[in-house]
């Protein structure tokens, strides 16, 4: 199971957070929410949630 962890405003935040992520070894979808205003779900398995908040947490405010 999935979990959103966070809507990104643009593709460019979006494939940016998925990449960072990734490098920290974890699964990362990104999901289109509406392409009329090009938001970006994050998602996460859910089993992973606790530690890809932390992981999350340090890359939005380093």
């Amino acid at each position: 199971m999935w979990t959103v962890i966070y809507i990104a405003p643009t593709a460019k935040i979006a494939d940016n957070i998925k990449k960072r992520l990734t490098e920290e070894g974890f699964l990362v979808k990104v999901r289109s929410v509406n392409l009329s205003k090009q938001q970006y779900e994050i998602l996460v398995p859910s089993g992973e949630l606790e530690e890809v908040q932390e992981v999350f947490n340090s890359i939005m405010r380093p």
